[in-house]
C-alpha cells in the first residue's frame, strides 16, 4: 500500500492531555499537518476495565483511519499499555504508543537505575513501562504509583503552578516515589506536563522529567524522516475533533497548546467506529 506523504498525522487520546504531544509535533514538525480526536465524553480511559480500554482505543483508531492519515500516535499512556500488538500490527499505517520511547528517555537520562513512573491506573497496572524499561536496562529499580485524580483535575482546570487542591494531591501520590529516591520520573500520562512545575516543585532540582508527548513527537519525527513521508514544505494545519462539547475544548486548548493554539474543532461520535 502506497501511502502518501502530504497526508496528515493522526494523534488520538481520551481526552485533552494528548494535546502535549501535538504542540511538540507542531514544534518538531511545522510542515505537517494533524488531526487529533479527544474523547472528551469518555474521558478517563484509566479508571476503566481493559476490554472497554481496547474497544476505545479500537474506535479512536478507526476514526484517524478514516480520515487517511499515513501514521498514528496513541497520545495515551493508558491505550499505549493495553492495545494488543496483535491490533496495532494488523493497521494499514505505521501505529507508536508513547511507552517505548518515554522508557527510552528514562534510561537514557537515570544515572542511578532508580525510576518512578506515575501514571493511570489501567497504565500502573500494566507494567508496561517496567517491562519497557526492564527491557532496555535490566538493572533498573522501578518505583510505580497510580494517580487516578491528576486526569479529571487537569481535563477541568485544576493545572495552575498555585492550585492547592491539586499540590495536595500530588504531595500523596509522589510521596513514595521520593521516598524511593528516584533520580528520574515518568510522567505516564500525557496530561501530567500540565502540571509538571507542581511535580518538579514536590520531586526537587535532582530529578528528570520525562514527557512521554515529547519523546513520542521525536520519535515520530524520526520515523517519517527514515520512512521518506515528511512534507517539506507549507505550513502545517491542525483540525481537532472532540467526542463532548466543544466549548471546554476551547476553553482549555489554550493551555495545552501554548503558542500553537487555535484550528477548526468538531464534535463528533465515535461509537460507530471500529477497526
Amino acid at each position: 500500500m502506497s501511502i502518501d506523504k502530504n497526508a496528515p498525522i493522526g494523534v488520538f487520546d481520551s481526552g485533552l492531555g494528548g494535546l502535549t504531544a501535538v504542540r511538540e509535533l507542531r514544534r518538531l514538525l511545522p510542515h505537517e499537518d494533524i488531526v487529533y480526536f479527544g474523547d472528551t465524553g469518555r474521558v478517563p480511559y484509566g479508571t476503566r476495565g481493559v476490554e472497554t480500554i481496547i474497544k476505545y482505543g479500537r474506535q479512536d483508531v478507526a476514526f484517524l483511519l478514516s480520515k487517511n492519515v499515513k501514521y498514528i500516535m496513541a497520545a495515551c499512556g493508558t491505550v499505549s499499555s493495553t492495545l494488543p500488538k496483535s491490533c496495532t500490527d494488523a493497521l494499514p499505517v505505521t501505529y507508536t504508543g508513547v511507552v517505548q520511547s518515554a522508557a527510552a528517555a528514562a534510561v537514557s537520562a537515570t544515572g542511578t537505575g532508580k525510576i518512578g513512573v506515575i501514571g493511570t491506573p489501567a497504565t500502573v497496572n500494566s507494567e508496561s513501562y517496567n517491562k519497557a524499561i526492564k527491557a532496555l536496562l535490566p538493572s533498573a529499580v522501578i518505583t510505580a504509583n497510580k494517580c487516578p485524580l491528576f486526569v479529571p483535575l487537569v481535563e477541568n482546570g485544576y493545572f495552575d503552578e498555585e492550585n492547592k487542591v491539586t499540590h495536595l494531591v500530588a504531595e500523596d501520590y509522589l510521596a513514595p516515589i521520593k521516598a524511593a529516591g528516584v533520580d528520574t520520573l515518568i510522567l505516564g500520562c500525557t496530561h501530567y506536563p500540565l502540571i509538571k512545575p507542581i511535580i518538579a516543585d514536590i520531586m526537587g532540582s535532582g530529578v528528570a522529567l520525562i514527557d512521554p508527548g515529547y519523546e513520542t513527537a521525536k520519535s515520530a519525527k524520526e520515523y517519517l524522516a527514515v520512512a521518506d513521508l515528511l512534507k517539506s514544505s507549507g505550513n502545517g494545519e491542525a483540525s481537532y475533533y472532540v467526542s463532548d462539547s466543544t466549548e471546554s475544548f476551547e476553553q482549555l486548548s489554550n493551555w495545552f497548546l501554548g503558542e500553537y493554539a487555535g484550528g477548526n474543532v468538531t464534535q463528533i461520535s465515535v461509537d460507530n467506529y471500529e477497526v
